[in-house]
């Protein structure tokens, strides 16, 4: 379509404008070829006519459409021209603050005078392995992109930043370098990075300085080489300057400063290292206040400072340099200070006693004489004589402004010397980018030899950057087969030859500085005489000391005066000298090393017209232009060797405004930068491109069905942009991308929304003509209604009269009475209902509310208690935990002194056993105790008959007891009948109930010290035992002490021995005969000992079996233990076997003892008996007594019954603890009950005693009898004082409340003694916890003494789940079940946690054995190699996940098998029997809890490197919701080198794939569901952060339809959660930022409603979040409307009280906390078999 066709009505474009620049207007009237005007309507309304010329029409430049407003790369506009481009700026950064934009290869960059928060970490990280197109534009995309390329292509890389002063170049570099510092940490220790990033400050410090449009203008070039290793991290710096601004040192403008080194030193003068400086304040130094302020609004000198030393010290420049640093600095200030005085006929001077003069020669050792004179003094040279010549003050002072420029030059060049040295690390350079931040091009009013060089070095800039735009058009023309026709650009190669080719400006230059006389004006005449011709150089009309240049950006016109003086750079020899004199060797190095350069130099050398004449300076030798334009080649030869990356900085206003933009300003850099350059390329060719499946997508709309139908989507866009754009010229299809021309794009912009506009149309009508239509149907149908009303009322009017009227009316009126009549009548009859109703509803009210102040008052007294007995019971339960621990630890104690001793006396037999042939009498004192031994047996016997005769007669009483009992029974029971019929005769006596009470509560306390009789007792013999231990050991030491005098005399014999021997030694000729004899005795020995030690055997085993039947049943087993030796190699020694037989002597003791102890039971027994019968005397007189209070008192008893009910059955816990203990207490009085009658069978006395109870029994069971009549005739009594009671009656009343007082009294003790009582019985049981506890340490210390002394444990018939293995199979099992497993067998999935049991079990059988080593030795093995498998396999999702549920199984199994009542309330009977017995494995618990930790961390790292991929492409790129596209024209970012087509497209089915996998394999590894559901939360975190970030940092995904395309993608994710049932893990909660984000794109966001609901709603963002997303709204169709800034502003203000988080991203690197809950296993370890395929061979059941 031709561009002229365009030009219709609606249709707008830009006018040139005179404050804007260009001016937006409308079409009114279609364009027609021949038209000489062209309609327009401006924004305000009014019209304009624009003059056309019909013969060549040069119309305006249309605006694209609003659609493509806003794009991140200018390349995407449809019409590629100046206005486009600015107001594509203008929209980004004033309306959505965004400050980069893409142009092609160029990222602009616009300074927003304000700190944003786009560049912490989380962004670097964010931008860090992105492809370029792929985010927003920023500088951190360029440096990805440039340390992309040097990775892959293996080439150099540079970044050119440039610009205007105050435009953002030097923080744009310093961004750059950070990037790199940050992705590349070097693998050093030197942390060369910081290095890089710490020469910053001090560059800045020394070289920036504030300027008018800069408050930190660089006034010199910089061009930084930072170098990379082959695994591309940092190893070193190095960096070149340009054209420092000396003159800025001695002279500064209005509102100017001079570099902030020198005022960052005066506001640090009082310090005491600058005290000898002599420093005053910065407006006391001349060359510090010219510009009149000395400060920077915003910036803390002094704080600078400290930031100049510390970054000075990081490089590794040391106090001592930076203390020569400073004197230099100070002694600059103190030399502008140095007063030059006019002498007169053009003479100066300087006072010798200048105090400045003073201080500047003290701190640099210079000659002050020397220094005086030739300030103000020249040496001129002539042939035959040298003249001194004064000169005037002007230049005396331009000598010494000429000396501090020099001095501060090479100041600077020598602390960036030593820079570069600090930064150099040793290693090869393999690749480096560079960063050069450079001036852009300048324009000032008067333009001088600085603005010169910074133009010329622009002008070499930009030929290079049009070379390589030309050069990226060519190859992306290539790439895409499309023919490459020669495209027209600009050329600057003129300019550069009029500046440096021979005979130009430069070489002039140059030759006239030769001249000693040369001057500004005649090196300007030579200009206009050589140059005239150029087309590019110009002269002034009005001016004879300026001439013009036309530069690629505009038309300069340069100041000559000064040129030469700044290009010569002169200093005087004689200064020179004298600096070089100095004796500050630091000074005097500047200018050795200056004459060193001079010497070796090469430059250009022009030959001067006269050649005898030489120069009075050497310094002229090299000019400045010179130096200027070799360093600049040397640049330009390096930027040619690099792949370029250009960053254009543009400075919005001259204010410094934050987000304010001038056109004018911005427009003029945009031309001066080569931005404009770029889109005229572009445009010339074929600017836009899409992909096909991006046309496709986009313009599907304009497809006919047949064409949509087709498969092959490349081909479908052929046939339908055929048909849409008739002219082929206009569009080239690429092998992946279709090219258009300009305005082509627009074109099908305008046919979409054409289709859509028409698409809307037809839908309006139809939605207007049924709205109309249900109108018209609404009105005929009211019509009708009207019509029938109107009709009706002429009918009735027709058929009405007057006699009918007052009919009517007299009924009306007769109806009136009757009906008030009738509705009295009803009103009184509610009225009464209604009073009889209140007053039944007002008493049931007031019973009610008594009622319930009843209920309070009773549960108050409920909850006293309740609370009372709670306390009670936290009071024992922590008595009885502190008493376990104690008793725990003396036992702990007691055990570790039982194996000391063991210890020793095995020790001291062994010892022992070499002395046995010195005892002769053991044979004799053995008879002996063989003969006491049957004495012994014989009264075992005799014992044993008398037993027997015992228990026969013992069972014999018990019957009859039993029967007389039966009897009494029987005898009790008729009784109570004939006490129940006289119940009904008798009445309350309510002074003998007062005494019953009395007497209860007596008899209570009788049995309570019964009770406490007993535990007494209980307790007494728990002290016997313990005495009885305490012997014991007392017996055990007197044994050491008299095994230590035997081995004491056993020295002495085998001394003696000696001694025989060494006599024996004189009888040479015996010996042999003495050998035999020693022989024999020898033979003679072992077999006494062989005879002893059986003898000795034989004699334990039977004082051990008639101790056990003499104390059998009688004593605990910890006596019987005390009693028996525990090894059966200590008895055959006759002190030993004495000691048993006094052993069995005592045990013979304790046996008559706790006979005597059972008699007194008996016998307090008895007693208690006879208390009985005293009770039961008394109950029988007062049996009249209790029955005649029945009666009374029977409905009070009804109510307590009925309120303890409610007792009970609100405290139900209370019932059942008490039935539990009544329950425990019965079972030990049956124990106890049963010992006794076995201990009663086993005694004569006790049944003498029982046989004369029975009779005095039977004498009380008559006495009974007796008093049985006498209670007859007391009933007779009773009967007859009924009357006398009734009289009474009154005064019963009174006592009422004496009554009440009495029962409240009665249950406060009752419960008082429940309590105690409930006490003594958890003390009963605490004991017998106790006894337990010790009973099963002994038979465990038993257990491990038989396993020591046998070779393997006995084995039961029934497994107990342990596993029996070799020490030296240790490192098998660990290599097999841990190092070697792989989680991939069918084995190790059918039982989850299989390896977790089986070292489990292994570890049981070492605590089985109380082998600590073995146990010790076991654990250590798995937890390393464990770690060790974890090590090695660190990225192995699936090890990892096996190896964490079995780590978190085998640490439950430790906690479930520990004995700790806490986990093993779920276990079953033989789980608690399979709990560790000997060790407490709370550190190795504690050391698996860590490990599982960080297997969970590493795991969950493994799950998320898999899942990021697919997490931005699944939930923002792909369109899962058909048919909602939110594609847009792309750029020339989509070009970027590095950008590789994935094959594998992710959706949001490869998200909830990829999650699949992860919970089938944590599920079938048997990982418990709490885990899981952690792990699950975390990659959900994920999820959401991710793609919030991305959000953030893509302004294309920020439209309605994605916030659609997210919401429904979320929606997949929860209906995952539901279909795995894991929605109680509030993974969904971590989607809520997302999900709100969606929401925000797609509400409404115009109205102040809209704002109150986003901040209302938007809980989970915070302020930064909300606003970026608000101003990177993009809508994708022109039917959707941008964001305002004033809403924007809006919710700005209602978001400025919200506290939190600032930052923008979310951090994805955060961890929740991971808690690993106690699972107990219901696996029973006794039926776990070990597979044979796990080659474990060498373990066995136990």
């Amino acid at each position: 379509m031709a561009l002229l066709e365009l030009y219709t009505e609606y249709n707008r474009v830009w006018i040139p404008d005179a404050e804007h620049v260009w001016k937006s207007a409308e079409i009114m009237r279609d364009f027609h070829f021949g038209d000489n005007v062209l309609e327009l309507l401006l924004e305000d309304g009014t019209e304009h006519y624009y003059p056309v010329d019909p013969s060549k029409p040069q119309l305006p430049p249309l605006r694209n459409p609003d659609i493509l407003v806003g794009e991140n790369d200018l390349t995407a506009l449809s019409y590629l021209h100046e206005p486009a481009v600015l107001h594509n700026l203008r929209v980004r950064f004033v309306e959505s603050r965004i400050i980069y934009t893409y142009c092609g290869i160029i990222l602009v960059a616009v300074n927003p005078y304000k700190q944003l928060p786009i560049y912490g970490d989380a962004i670097i990280h964010a931008y860090s392995g992105q492809n370029m197109g792929d985010m927003d534009p920023h500088i951190f995309a360029v440096a990805e992109e440039a340390y992309k390329q040097m990775a892959r292509n293996h080439k150099n890389q540079s970044i050119i930043v440039s610009g205007e002063s105050g435009a953002g170049k030097t923080v744009s570099a310093r961004y750059a370098m950070r990037y790199f510092a940050v992705v590349s940490k070097s693998g050093s220790k030197t942390r060369v990075e910081d290095k890089v990033l710490a020469s910053n400050p001090v560059t800045e410090a020394i070289g920036n300085a504030k300027t008018t449009r800069n408050d930190n203008s660089s006034r010199f070039g910089k061009y930084t080489e930072i170098s990379f290793d082959r695994k591309y991290r940092i190893i070193g710096a190095n960096m070149r300057t340009y054209l420092l601004e000396k003159s800025r040192v001695v002279f500064q403008a209005d509102n100017e400063r001079n570099y902030h080194i020198f005022y960052q030193m005066c506001s640090c003068a009082h310090l005491p290292e600058f005290t000898n400086l002599r420093l005053l304040s910065a407006d006391k130094f001349q060359y510090t206040c010219m510009g009149g302020d000395i400060t920077i609004e915003g910036v803390d000198d002094k704080k600078d400072m400290e930031e100049t030393r510390r970054t000075f010290l990081l490089l590794g420049l040391k106090e001592d340099f930076q203390s020569d640093v400073f004197k230099v600095l100070a002694a600059i200030l103190h030399l502008g200070n140095v007063e030059i005085r006019n002498s007169g006929d053009d003479k100066s001077s300087v006072s010798p006693s200048d105090p400045h003069l003073a201080v500047f020669c003290e701190l640099l050792g210079v000659n002050t004489e020397g220094l005086v004179r030739w300030l103000c003094h020249r040496r001129i040279v002539l042939v035959a004589e040298t003249v001194v010549k004064p000169m005037p003050k002007k230049r005396a002072v331009n000598a010494r402004d000429a000396l501090a420029k020099q001095i501060y030059a090479h100041l600077f060049d020598c602390i960036i010397n030593r820079i570069n040295t600090a930064l150099k690390v040793p290693g090869k350079q393999h690749a480096f980018i560079g960063v050069l931040d450079i001036y852009g091009f300048e324009t000032f009013d008067i333009n001088s030899f600085e603005q010169f060089c910074i133009n010329y070095a622009n002008e070499k800039l930009q030929q290079q950057f049009n070379l390589h735009v030309f050069k990226l058009e060519q190859e992306e023309y290539m790439k895409e087969d499309i023919p490459w026709t020669l495209i027209d650009f600009y050329d600057n190669q003129p300019v550069i030859d009029l500046i440096e080719a021979k005979m130009g400006i430069l070489d002039l230059l140059d030759e006239e500085c030769l001249f000693p006389q040369g001057t500004d004006q005649s090196w300007l005449q030579k200009l206009y005489n050589y140059l005239d011709a150029n087309p590019l150089f110009e002269k002034p009309r009005l001016s004879n000391e300026a001439f013009v240049i036309q530069h690629f950006a505009d038309k300069v016109e340069y100041q000559c005066k000064g040129f030469l003086e700044k290009n010569r750079d002169a200093l005087y020899e004689e200064l020179v000298d004298i600096m070089r004199a100095s004796k500050f060797p630091f000074l005097a190095s500047f200018f050795q090393e200056e004459e060193q350069s001079t010497v070796t130099s090469k430059g250009v050398k022009v030959r001067p017209a006269r050649p005898g004449v030489k120069p009075a300076n050497k310094q002229l030798r090299t000019s400045v232009g010179d130096k200027f334009r070799s360093s600049l080649s040397l640049l330009m030869e390096t930027l040619n060797a690099t792949t370029p990356h250009y960053v254009r900085c543009i400075k919005p206003n001259d204010e410094k405004l934050p987000f304010e933009y001038d056109s004018r300003r911005v427009v003029q850099q945009l031309r001066a930068c080569g931005v404009l350059e770029t889109i005229r390329i572009s445009a010339q060719s074929y600017p836009s491109r899409w992909t096909y499946i991006e046309f496709y997508s986009r313009y599907s709309i304009l497809m006919s069905h047949q064409e949509a139908d087709l498969n092959d989507k490349k081909q479908t866009c052929k046939i339908v942009l055929q048909r849409l754009i008739q002219d082929p010229n206009q569009y080239k299809f690429g092998r992946t991308k279709i090219f258009f021309r300009a305005g082509q794009v627009a074109y099908l912009e305008k046919l979409r929304l054409d289709r859509l506009r028409g698409a809307c149309i037809i839908i309006q009508k139809h939605v207007r003509g049924w709205s109309q239509r249900r109108r018209y149907l609404r009105m005929r149908e009211a019509a009708i209604i009207l019509q029938q009303y109107i009709r009706g009322k002429r009918t009735v009017r027709k058929t009405v009269t007057a006699a009918t009227l007052k009919q009517a009316w007299a009924a009306v009126v007769i109806q009136r009475h009757f009906r008030g009549y009738r509705m009295r009548q009803i009103y009184q009859v509610v009225r009464l209902a209604s009073i009889t109703i209140q007053a039944f509803t007002r008493g049931w009210m007031a019973r009610k509310r008594y009622k319930k102040m009843m209920e309070e008052q009773k549960a108050l007294v409920l909850q006293k208690y309740a609370r009372a007995w709670l306390v009670r019971r936290r009071f024992q339960t922590m008595r009885r935990l502190v008493l376990n621990v104690q008793l725990s630890y003396r036992v702990q104690k007691l055990r570790k002194k039982i194996e000391e001793q063991n210890k020793e006396n095995r020790g001291l037999v062994e010892r022992l056993t070499s002395l046995a042939n010195t005892h002769s009498q053991t044979v004799d004192r053995l008879q002996g105790v063989e003969a006491q031994l049957e004495k012994s047996t014989n009264q075992k016997a005799s014992l044993e008959a008398r037993e027997k005769k015992v228990k026969e007669d013992a069972t014999l009483t018990i019957a009859q007891l039993q029967k007389q009992i039966d009897v009494l029974i029987l005898e009790k029971q008729k009784l109570e009948k004939k006490f129940e019929t006289s119940t009904k005769e008798a009445k309350e006596s309510f002074d003998q109930i007062r005494r019953n009470l009395l007497d209860e509560k007596e008899d209570e306390a009788r049995l309570r010290k019964i009770a406490e009789n007993n535990i007494e007792i209980q307790r007494q013999d728990h002290e016997k035992e313990v005495e009885t231990l305490k012997d014991e050991i007392k017996r055990l030491k007197e044994e050491r002490v008299s095994l230590h005098r035997k081995i004491e005399e056993g020295g002495q014999v085998n001394s003696d021995l000696q001694e025989q021997v060494i006599q024996l030694t004189k009888h040479v000729k015996v010996i042999p005969e003495l050998r035999r004899d020693l022989n024999n005795l020898q033979n003679q020995r072992n077999n006494m000992d062989r005879k002893m030690k059986q003898q000795s055997e034989q004699a334990r085993a039977k004082m051990t079996e008639i101790t056990r039947q003499l104390l059998g049943g009688v004593v605990e087993e910890e006596v019987l233990l005390g009693l028996t030796p525990d090894d059966s190699e200590k008895i055959y020694e006759v002190e030993d076997l004495l000691a048993a037989f006094e052993g069995l002597q005592k045990a013979t003791r304790i046996l008559e003892s706790h006979q005597r102890e059972q008699k007194e039971t008996y016998e307090t027994q008895l007693e208690g008996m006879k208390l009985k019968v005293d009770h039961l005397q008394n109950e029988n007189s007062k049996l009249q007594n209790l029955f005649q209070e029945k009666s009374n008192v029977n409905e009070n008893i009804r109510q307590e019954v009925s309120r303890l009910s409610s007792e009970n059955s609100v405290i139900p816990e209370l019932k059942l603890q008490v039935s539990e203990m009544q329950r425990q207490k019965r079972e030990l009085e049956a124990h106890v009950e049963e010992q006794k009658r076995e201990l009663a069978e086993k005694t004569e006395e006790i049944t003498n005693v029982l046989q004369r109870k029975i009779k005095e029994e039977s004498s009380q069971r008559m006495y009974f009898e007796e008093k049985a009549e006498e209670l007859e005739e007391v009933k007779r009594e009773l009967q007859g004082q009924i009357e006398e009671l009734e009289e009474e009656n009154d005064h019963l009343k009174r006592q009422q409340l004496m009554e009440s007082e009495a029962k409240s009294k009665l249950r406060q003790e009752t419960s008082r003694l429940t309590a105690e009582n409930m006490d003594f019985e958890e003390q009963l049981d605490q004991r017998d916890r106790l006894i337990k506890r010790l009973q099963n340490q002994i038979k465990s210390l038993e257990t491990s003494q038989k396993a020591k002394q046998t070779s393997s444990p006995a084995i039961p018939k029934d497994y107990l789940g342990m596993l029996e293995y070799k020490r030296e199979d240790e490192p098998r099992l660990i290599q097999n079940i841990i190092l070697d497993l792989r989680p991939k067998g069918v084995v190790v999935n059918m039982i989850p946690g299989l390896p977790a049991y089986i070292l489990f079990m292994c570890v049981r059988h070492a605590d089985y054995l109380n082998d600590e080593v073995k146990l010790k030795s076991l654990m250590n093995a798995i937890i390393g190699a464990v770690k060790k498998v974890i090590m090695s396999h660190h990225k192995d999702f699936d090890l990892l996940s096996f190896w964490l549920s079995n780590t978190y199984q085998l640490l439950n199994c430790l906690k479930q098998y520990s004995g700790e009542e806490e986990f093993m309330k779920q276990n079953t009977p033989r789980q608690k029997k399979n709990c560790l017995q000997n060790f407490d494995l709370s550190e190795h618990r504690q050391i698996l809890s860590d490990l599982a930790i960080h297997i969970y961390h590493q795991f969950i790292t493994v799950m998320e490197k898999s899942l990021t991929p697919a997490i931005v492409p699944g939930m923002l790129e792909h369109e899962s919701l058909q048919g909602i596209s939110s594609m847009k024209p792309t750029g020339f970012r989509k070009r970027s080198n590095s950008i590789y087509e994935d094959s594998d497209t992710h959706t949001i089915s490869s998200i909830i794939q990829q999650l699949s996998v992860f919970h089938f394999t944590m599920t079938q590894h048997g990982m418990e569901q709490g885990l899981i559901k952690q792990a699950v939360k975390q990659m959900f975190f994920l999820v959401g952060a991710t793609t919030l970030n991305n959000i953030m940092l893509r302004k294309d995904m920020c439209s309605c339809r994605k916030g659609m395309q997210i919401r429904c993608n979320i929606s997949y994710l929860e209906e995952w959660l539901k279909e795995k049932d894991l929605q109680s893990s509030n993974a969904i909660d971590t989607l809520r930022p997302l999900s709100q984000a969606a929401w925000l794109l797609q509400v409404n966001k115009s109205t102040d409603e809209d704002a109150k609901e986003i901040t209302e709603k938007c809980t989970e963002l915070n302020s930064v979040q909300i606003v970026k997303i608000l101003n990177s709204y993009t809508p994708i169709d022109d039917f959707e409307k941008r964001v305002t800034s004033s809403f924007v502003r809006k919710v700005q203000s209602l978001l400025q009280d919200r506290e939190g988080s600032t930052q923008l991203m979310l951090d994805t690197d955060y961890r929740f906390q991971v808690t690993f809950p106690f699972s107990p296993s219901s696996q029973a370890l006794e039926l776990i078999q070990v597979p044979n395929s796990l080659h474990l061979g060498f373990l066995t059941r136990i």
